[in-house]
């Protein structure tokens, strides 16, 4: 943007202005306390579970794969194939709308304590706070000149993110490309070039995300920080600074009344403004850069704790608590919400569990519709595909349905190797006495001779001469 500045001694000014602001680099001030360990042991859990959930075997294989190529994804006992991508959608669908059930009640709980953008985040941060100090520490760092100290410190806290990184990668990859086979080709210069390709966009993105990033993607990058505003309401709770009881805010001796000085609980002391991973000041008023991961309230708590003020002055509340009205759980959106997660969840639970891991499907031969045999009987054939999802080999006996004198001239026990599919030719024949229509509706049946429960039938057609 330029502004001209007329004057009438001198020729006309051009003033420049850069609209684009540098991103200022945020020290984030480690706190101890009740909501720090549930960040930490919640995301301990999702670390074991991501880490080590793809190194378990089921029935020989990897109990988590997604093997594109093959186009199926393994799930513990359950085979998906691209015909349950309806299931997928769903599955999703839920995923969205008990984030949105979540949000309704608790605010941006899932960004502060089990989004992975947050969790990595931490854990670049710790490597930071122990490679270069902690947050003053880092400050002064930064603001030195170059030195042997300080050029070993960034390097060492590089090389760790690096680290974390490459796992994270190598792990990611590793639910799509069997993780015990990539290892050890990866430590022998044996992998495969997309695996490589794959793991090395992936240690970028992570390094540069939890690195570099940081804040930057959860205020500009992500969706959610922009449409969440529609599903809060007076009544959701988010992390707020209690103002009636905080203000006027003043430093003030350990033991004085802030009453006699007409200051209020808060001593401005901004330890909550050094622990906000995003950089905010909670006392501001509710904020959509917050991830309500509740590191304020550590902090605050901790500095009440020391003046022998009630904790709570930043706190887990909601706008009508604030307000000093009263706070509705059980709301019309937050029922809505709760009622439709809970059908679905029901529904797909139901489909998941009568769902049968078997399909068939039927191609006619498209040379002729009906061919006569040499002994004068009517002849169809058909190109039948069996597909076994489940995880054990499984043999089928094959029956037909819908007209009577109907004969196999083909053989009709099929054999289908674990999660795989087989193609067999078969051979229908009839009387021509007993066809009275040029087409007749019949139904090819499977059913595994070792499991009851294991069967389907698909609709075909059986063609010949009318017989009027």
């Amino acid at each position: 943007m330029t502004k001209q500045k007329s004057n009438a001694a001198s020729s006309p000014e051009i003033i420049s202005t850069d609209l684009y602001q540098a991103r200022e680099k945020i020290y984030v001030r480690r706190i101890k306390g009740y909501f720090r360990n549930l960040r930490v042991f919640g995301g301990l859990f999702l670390f074991i579970l991501y880490f080590g959930i793809l190194w378990l075997d089921w029935d020989g294989r990897q109990a988590v794969l997604f093997d594109l190529p093959a186009r199926q994804f393994h799930i513990f006992g359950i085979t998906f194939w691209p015909q349950d991508f309806a299931l997928l959608a769903w599955a999703l669908i839920i995923a969205a709308f008990a984030l949105f059930f979540i949000t309704v009640y608790a605010g941006r709980v899932w960004c502060g304590y089990t989004c992975p953008q947050s969790v990595w985040t931490w854990i670049f941060m710790f490597i930071e706070e122990k490679t270069e100090g902690k947050r003053n520490a880092r400050i002064k760092l930064d603001n030195r000149g170059f030195s042997i100290g300080k050029l070993l410190r960034k390097i060492a806290k590089h090389v760790l993110w690096t680290l974390v990184a490459l796992v994270t990668a190598i792990t990611f990859v590793g639910y799509f490309a069997p993780i015990k086979e990539l290892v050890p080709d990866l430590a022998t210069f044996q992998a495969h070039g997309w695996s490589v390709f794959w793991i090395a966009f992936f240690t970028l993105a992570t390094y540069g995300n939890a690195g570099w990033l940081r804040e930057q993607v959860c205020i500009y990058m992500c969706p959610y920080a922009r449409f969440q505003s529609v599903m809060f309401d007076a009544d959701t709770l988010i992390v707020s600074y209690d103002a009636a009881r905080g203000e006027n805010r003043g430093t003030r001796k350990r033991g004085v009344d802030p009453a006699s000085l007409d200051l209020g609980d808060c001593i401005d002391c901004d330890l909550c403004v050094q622990v906000c991973p995003t950089g905010i000041d909670i006392r501001d008023g509710l904020q959509y850069e917050c991830i309500t991961c509740a590191a304020c309230i550590d902090a605050c708590d901790s500095v009440m704790e020391k003046m022998n003020y009630d904790k709570g002055l930043i706190s887990y509340t909601t706008e009508n608590q604030l307000a000093g009205k009263e706070t509705h759980i059980l709301r019309p959106r937050l029922i809505g919400y709760a009622s439709a997660l809970l059908i679905m969840v029901i529904a797909f639970s139901w489909v998941l569990y009568s769902r049968v891991p078997l399909e068939l499907h039927i191609t006619r031969d498209r040379g002729a519709l009906h061919q006569m045999t040499g002994d004068g009987l009517i002849q169809n054939n058909y190109l039948l595909k069996v597909i076994n999802m489940t995880n054990i080999p499984q043999t089928f006996n094959l029956t037909v349905e819908g007209m009577d004198g109907l004969v196999f001239r083909s053989d009709t026990e099929i054999s289908v190797r674990a999660s795989e599919s087989e193609s067999v030719t078969a051979t229908l024949v009839l009387p021509p006495e007993l066809n009275e229509l040029p087409t007749n509706k019949i139904h090819f049946k499977i059913e595994s001779i070792n499991d009851d429960s294991l069967k389907t039938k698909s609709e075909s057609r059986f063609f010949g001469p009318a017989n009027f």
